[in-house]
């Protein structure tokens, strides 16, 4: 696989809209845990190799556990989340999918039960803000870093 083009550079003005509301994500004053289950989830969703690389290494700097990290892939069969986590995952999946899903009623009424509105209306942005980044990344197809020591032998 090899990079299309480097968006950043392309289109600097889009770019840097793109990380306006980045920035507007990471100063919500959401719960950095959950700003990492939205980014980490929807990338695995959304098969985006760069951000799940990216998105893992942040979790793990910010102290979040390896079976926190391993297991989101498989959230609704493992106990590791408590109540909120579950809530925001079911969201997360529900409109990063909302093609197939169209948010259900139940996905929203799970998130309303821990969630105040605002929150709501800050982690919906938080999750279309990383879909856009996957969607540059895979459409673009950005290469993540490799790791020295996870090359092959």
């Amino acid at each position: 696989m090899h990079p299309r083009l480097n968006f950043a550079k392309a289109s600097p003005d889009s770019y840097k809209a793109v990380v306006a509301l980045e920035n507007a994500v990471q100063n919500s004053g959401l719960e950095r845990r959950f700003i990492h289950l939205i980014k980490l989830r929807a990338s695995q969703i959304n098969g985006c190799a760069y951000c799940v690389d990216m998105h893992v290494k942040e979790s793990r700097h910010d102290g979040l556990s390896e079976q926190w990290i391993n297991l989101m892939c498989v959230w609704r069969e493992s106990p590791v989340y408590d109540a909120r986590e579950r809530a925001l995952l079911g969201w997360v999946d529900a409109v990063t999918k909302i093609a197939e899903t169209g948010a259900p009623d139940a996905d929203f009424e799970a998130l309303k039960q821990h969630f105040s509105e605002e929150e709501i209306v800050k982690i919906t942005i938080a999750i279309g803000t990383i879909n856009v980044w996957n969607r540059l990344a895979v459409g673009f197809r950005s290469q993540h870093p490799i790791d020295a020591t996870s090359k092959a032998a």
